[in-house]
């Protein structure tokens, strides 16, 4: 028995275009094919022809190759020559001839219970038509669409917001993105496959009562998984969350699926699934749960063999030091975090890094995306150096670094070795790991992190603190501290949300408190466990520490410069803010509001409003495409092969925050795991 959630798409069949004919529901069927769950058809007006075209979609899947072989006589060669020059004119001339679209048939609940049937007409979100052209585009839709369907205009993006903003909804019916899929039923956060025992929780308390029991062969469903949730097979979800959710950011390090299926328990009810072994399948537009009807002969996950090595930890006395004089080499002494935004401000101050190697690669037919950067940068026709030199200006007057000082892991030791008692919970704690005395690893980490917390901070590290942050500034401003691990941010190790932070510091013993609360998350049993599972070294473990100054945000939020959901889309950076600090983004606490923002050809849109209800304003939304595109350049240093990556295709994860004044800061930097 296969539980199928979304449809999967269309068999490929002989080209069925047709041209000037009224579009009925079953002339629709016959054309369309299906994308994240809807039927969908693509359309070409023809303003000189006076006519329309209903591409067959299995035989056309871009409108630009069929208007320019089909209906201008091109060939394809000469049609990858000038492509950029082709889109414009059919995107974003005010004068086109062509108007390019597509219809997707939705249906919804009405309040009698009844179902109902509509299309919605949309363009590309790139198209940048104005309020006229697109009343335009939608009459001459709407005449040749039967009578019998409702049809509404979903605006692209932003731009065309604004523009129908002045016209009236009684002349041009409208529907937004967040209002048609804010609210839909099933949908894929991480694409992947697990065969597993489905482990289905109404409650978090059912949850809290089977923890301990769950294991990597599980597939764990629930209203909203906890950030703390032990390393298993798949996630499935009942509750809205995000794509930069702590869980999904942990299903993605993992290489595990993760979906939100808001009507599970139906399926759980009437196929018996809880408890049951399932093959579990999630991509972009099909979702599938396949109960087995025996246990299957499973292979522990590579994970599993999995041996992550780090590089030794350098715990030579090192200095407190000012986060701008750190670089990203400073990792193996002060952590990845501390490092990063280290390397940030050197980016920042110097002005020197190559931040458009995104640009430079080939997107075949294109053989690099300058000349889009270049408009995005209000340039025309630069040269490359032209390029460099208005990347590293946008994104210097555009973000600032937080200022702070790093503890090095020389600090963290001395404490360590300051106290018999610690030194025998730690050895005791490294015994347990290497008998593999899984049942009483917890035990040993709470004792162990009741005694950091606890044991008094040496006067030589308390006194390089206490320069660092004088008593008279610590009782003055309140302070954040962070966690600044070496085991963190790793290929197949992403640790979000493992260790902690304290951002309600006001005093000095507050903040020596903090410290060791900090140092103490570096052995709590879900980092042990989860470290010990990648075959990562307690011996090899240290924790470095970030203190700020607190900075009150307006707006905070996280970006990863990619679609999560959408792994080939190189054009989108996927963002999350909500009022106040980024921390409730990443916890979970509320839901954010999210958008995507078109970091190629320009543009952004709203995928959902979260807990809010209302739209941000335009001003803001235009500033948070900025931060987008500075995010997406960023990429081009902190992926590239000078800093020990090896893709620049490869995504950043980005914690940031609006300051009160206004000004954007950038709290983390970190790899964002595909």
């Amino acid at each position: 028995m296969t539980t199928q959630l979304l449809p999967g798409p269309a068999e490929p069949s002989t080209d069925r275009t047709v041209i000037g004919e009224n579009l009925s529901l079953p002339l629709f069927r016959t054309l369309s094919g299906v994308l994240a769950g809807h039927p969908y058809l693509k359309v070409v007006v023809d303003r000189a022809e006076n006519t329309w075209h209903l591409l067959d979609t299995n035989a056309h899947p871009f409108h630009v190759n069929y208007i320019a072989t089909r209906v201008l006589g091109m060939e394809l060669h000469t049609l990858d020559a000038e492509l950029d020059a082709f889109n414009a004119s059919v995107y974003m001339d005010p004068d086109r001839r062509f108007l390019l679209g597509v219809l997707s048939l939705h249906t919804e609940q009405e309040a009698e219970g009844r179902e109902r049937t509509f299309l919605v007409l949309e363009t590309t979100e790139a198209d940048t038509m104005h309020g006229e052209l697109l009343a335009h585009f939608y009459d001459f839709v709407r005449e040749r669409v039967d009578g019998r369907l409702p049809v509404l205009l979903k605006p692209a993006n932003h731009g065309q917001e604004e523009e129908l903003a002045a016209i009236s909804e009684l002349r041009v019916p409208r529907i937004l993105s967040h209002e048609l899929f804010g609210s839909r039923t099933r949908t894929a956060l991480n694409p992947g496959e697990a065969t597993g025992r489905l482990r289905y929780f109404r409650t978090h308390e059912e949850y809290t009562a089977a923890e301990a029991g769950l294991g990597w062969a599980d597939i764990v469903a629930m209203p909203c998984l906890p950030d703390d949730v032990p390393r298993v097979a798949g996630f499935l979800n009942t509750a809205p969350i995000t794509p930069l959710s702590h869980t999904n950011v942990l299903a993605s390090g993992w290489g595990i699926p993760n979906a939100i299926v808001r009507d599970l328990q139906e399926l759980v009810d009437r196929d018996q699934l809880d408890g049951a072994w399932v093959c579990y399948h999630v991509r972009e537009d099909e979702i599938l749960l396949e109960r087995l009807d025996h246990e299957p002969a499973l292979r522990a996950p590579a994970w599993h063999q999995q041996r992550i090595r780090l590089q030794p930890p350098l715990l030579e006395d090192a200095p407190v030091l000012a986060l701008h004089r750190l670089r990203s080499a400073d990792r193996d002494r002060y952590g990845t975090k501390a490092a990063n935004l280290g390397e940030l401000h050197h980016v920042l101050d110097s002005r020197t890094a190559d931040l458009i190697a995104f640009y430079g690669r080939p997107r075949p037919p294109r053989e690099s995306l300058y000349a889009h950067l270049g408009a995005r940068l209000g340039l025309s026709t630069p040269s490359t150096a032209e390029l460099h030199a208005a990347a590293a200006d946008f994104v210097a007057t555009t973000v600032d670094a937080p200022e702070g000082v790093a503890l090095p892991f020389a600090l963290q030791q001395h404490f360590l070795a300051s106290s018999p008692a610690l030194q025998q919970g730690i050895g005791k704690l490294k015994m347990a790991l290497e008998l593999d005395a899984t049942d009483v690893l917890d035990s040993l980490c709470l004792q162990l992190q009741h005694l950091i917390r606890n044991t008094p901070v040496p006067e030589t590290v308390t006194r390089q603190i206490d320069q660092a942050f004088p008593a008279t500034a610590a009782t003055r401003r309140r302070l954040v501290v962070r966690s600044s691990s070496n085991a963190e941010d790793l290929p197949g190790f992403s640790a979000a949300g493992v260790y902690d932070s304290v951002t309600t510091v006001h005093s000095t013993d507050e903040l020596l408190d903090a410290v060791r609360q900090v140092w103490a998350s570096l052995v709590s049993p879900r980092s042990v466990r989860l470290r010990h599972e990648v075959g990562i070294s307690l011996d090899d473990t240290y924790m470095g520490v970030i203190i700020q100054e607190y900075e009150p945000a307006s707006l905070g939020g996280v970006l990863v410069t990619c679609n999560p959901t959408r792994r080939e889309d190189f054009r989108n950076v996927y963002l999350n803010c909500s009022p106040g600090s980024p921390e409730q983004v990443v916890d979970g606490s509320v839901l954010p509001q999210q958008y995507l923002y078109n970091t190629v050809e320009g543009g952004g849109r709203t995928v959902a409003l979260g807990s809010w209800g209302d739209p941000l304003p335009a001003a803001t939304r235009a500033r948070l495409a900025g931060l987008s595109l500075t995010g997406r350049l960023l990429q081009s240093h902190f992926s590239g092969s000078h800093l020990g990556g090896s893709d620049v295709d490869k995504p950043l994860d980005i914690e940031w925050l609006m300051t009160e004044r206004g000004d954007f800061r950038l709290v983390q930097i970190r790899p964002y795991a595909l």
